[in-house]
């Protein structure tokens, strides 16, 4: 929620703070420039770190730079807390699938992953369409006033029941272009790169992309379609990915390769822009456990640098195409915005499909000889 909610309430944030919309947009790129930055070398730094003690740490911090959001009215202030969110982010990312991996049986861990991340779909279906319409009532201060007290019962929720985990010790740890070299980890973070640089050229700049189209009270509305189609797809993603992680992540860039057509052709009907952020959502609700799955069963015992490195991609990508997206803006109008980002998931389809053999593999094929060995 804290990553993406500008992107329902930039017209608001941009007008409060004195800005252009792609100004205020900025919010979401420099958050993932903190992440981008942050996430390999403050991983590497606490990889020996109680894992329950960094968990804490990382939700501290997002509960300081929200409240530091809500308060502030210059625009510089507002941008360092939001790179501080991101910063928190990075390291958050990192953690959390590793987490949720060592907590069950081997052939059980893409599930738990799609366990973890279910909160981003739910975030999108849910936070950000809820935190875009309490923003219209109450203004967008407040709204991020109420992300800091959920950080605050988060925390004390996590001392109660979180159980802990400790560092991986300094005999385990794999240096970096060690990582790099294992086979497929490359082509996940090249898959990962080109999806999310593709999500965030059209989402960030959903609000400037419906006005034109009669469709500036209904973001939220558009959101909720996007954000509920991303929940059922992690719920699919959860029942299939430790089978069936290759095919699900060729349909969902097939998914969200259909729904930018659509959104490019036939966006004057909005009946057709409901559908297409339905199918946008689709594909892109089970991305990150997918990646994430994905580069965790290709590095093995350096599964926390890997995720790491996952993190890094995955938040170039935010800036990437938060920055992109806002020079097409400018430059070329909210209509180009669809099509580029057809373009760069038509990239990491046909990475995916080359990937057969490391990267997306089949797992059942891969579980079977492991036993097998």
């Amino acid at each position: 929620m804290t990553e993406a909610l500008p992107a329902g309430i930039l017209p608001a944030m941009s007008a409060d703070l004195g800005v252009s919309e792609s100004a205020a947009g900025q919010s979401v790129m420099v958050y993932a420039v903190g992440s981008m930055l942050a996430a390999v070398p403050l991983t590497a730094a606490t990889v020996g770190w109680p894992r329950k003690r960094l968990l804490l740490v990382a939700i501290s911090g997002f509960a300081l730079a929200n409240t530091i959001t809500a308060v502030s009215t210059d625009y510089t202030l507002t941008m360092t807390a939001r790179f501080l969110a991101g910063v928190v982010a990075g390291l958050l990312w990192a953690l959390v699938a590793g987490y949720a991996r060592r907590m069950v049986p081997a052939h059980r861990r893409g599930k738990a992953t799609a366990v973890a991340m279910a909160g981003t779909p739910v975030a999108l279906s849910i936070g950000v369409p809820a935190g875009t319409s309490l923003a219209g009532l109450v203004g967008w201060r407040f709204t991020f006033g109420i992300m800091t007290l959920l950080s605050l019962v988060l925390i004390a929720w996590v001392i109660l029941t979180v159980p802990g985990f400790p560092g991986t010790s300094r005999a385990a740890r794999l240096p970096l272009r060690r990582v790099l070299a294992i086979p497929g980890v490359a082509q996940v973070l090249t898959v990962t790169l080109m999806f999310v640089l593709a999500h965030n050229v059209l989402y960030t700049y959903i609000a400037p992309f419906l006005g034109p189209l009669g469709l500036a009270d209904r973001v939220d509305v558009v959101l909720l379609a996007f954000g509920v189609a991303s929940l059922v797809s992690i719920l699919i993603t959860g029942a299939l990915i430790d089978r069936h992680l290759r095919r699900l992540m060729i349909v969902g860039c097939a998914l969200f390769a259909t729904a930018t057509l659509l959104l490019g052709l036939l966006a004057g009907v909005p009946a057709l822009v409901y559908a297409g952020a339905a199918i946008w959502g689709l594909g892109f609700g089970g991305a990150a456990t997918i990646l994430q799955t994905a580069s965790a069963e290709a590095a093995g015992a350096a599964g926390e640098v890997a995720q790491s490195l996952i993190v890094t991609c995955w938040n170039i990508g935010i800036a990437g195409g938060a920055a992109a997206g806002g020079v097409l803006l400018d430059v070329a109008g909210s209509g180009s915005l669809p099509w580029w980002t057809f373009v760069l998931v038509a990239m990491a389809l046909l990475m995916t499909v080359m990937s057969r053999r490391h990267g997306f593999p089949n797992l059942v094929r891969r579980l079977a000889r492991e036993q097998a060995s």
